[in-house]
């Protein structure tokens, strides 16, 4: 994958650390995420993975570590904060309702009114413009249940749902499990025209072809610890198994100095 993010990272995450009484769960983590740039999240169970997005997605506060987001400083002490900067999280569960329609879904919570009346016609417009800016055709009508969609369907439907609100970062929590073939396929390509769109993706998988399919940056996790933040192509799959195993491999090179800009 060839990345086009600019030098200075979105969001830029120093020294966070989090640990459950005795348990570290992160230990002085740095990593940036860049604009226009998929970022694979990848590691053990019990790496830290989870522990990691919820901090950036303001359920869980660090116990050390600062936040930067386009070169500020600031605190995300809760979801709502996390989302007035543009930070919005698609967990593994999606967080859909069948019983309610894709529109009904996208805005969850965030309905649009005319004066105290749902202003049906304009939120079907923003939820149908969304779904075609992101080449999501797959939907019959904007006004299915989401119990009728399949698993491909509830996933860009989620997705969509989660750059509906002028969203900087998405991420994104197991995207593809238990999708087949097809699915996968049309899941990891609506990734991608998320960041060719200029979004940042922060991408958690388990699933090794699917990172090495769709992400510009993996970054590894060890036992709470960031052992490794490269670009996809100075990586390969039994690189990425090693680092996340014990930590370290042989066959990395050294890390290429920043470039200008991204001191």
């Amino acid at each position: 994958m060839t990345s086009n993010a600019p030098a200075e990272p979105l969001l830029r995450l120093r020294g966070i650390s989090k640990h459950f009484g005795a348990v570290h769960a992160l230990t002085n983590i740095d990593l940036d995420l860049y604009s226009g740039a998929v970022t694979a999240l990848v590691g053990d169970n019990g790496a830290g993975k989870s522990v990691l997005i919820k901090c950036i997605s303001g359920i869980y506060q660090p116990d050390a570590g600062e936040l930067y987001w386009e070169g500020e400083r600031v605190s995300v002490r809760t979801p709502r904060d996390a989302a007035a900067l543009g930070i919005e999280t698609v967990y593994q569960d999606l967080a859909l309702c069948d019983n309610l329609d894709i529109v009904q879904n996208m805005f969850l919570g965030r309905e649009d009114t005319n004066g105290i009346v749902l202003d049906g016609e304009r939120m079907e417009t923003a939820a149908q413009e969304t779904l075609s800016s992101l080449a999501v055709t797959s939907v019959r009508s904007i006004r299915q249940h989401v119990a009728s969609l399949s698993g491909g369907q509830r996933q860009s439907v989620a997705i969509a749902r989660a750059v509906l609100w002028n969203t900087k970062l998405v991420i994104m929590d197991e995207p593809t499990a238990a999708l087949g073939v097809a699915q996968t396929a049309m899941v990891l390509a609506l990734v991608r025209r998320l960041a060719e769109r200029g979004h940042a993706v922060l991408f958690i998988s388990h699933n090794m072809i699917d990172v090495f399919n769709v992400a510009d940056r993996i970054a590894v996790l060890q036992l709470g610890r960031l052992v490794a933040a490269r670009p996809a192509a100075e990586l390969d799959r039994q690189m990425v198994i090693e680092l996340m195993t014990t930590g370290t491999t042989t066959r990395l090179a050294p890390p290429s100095p920043p470039a200008s800009g991204e001191g």
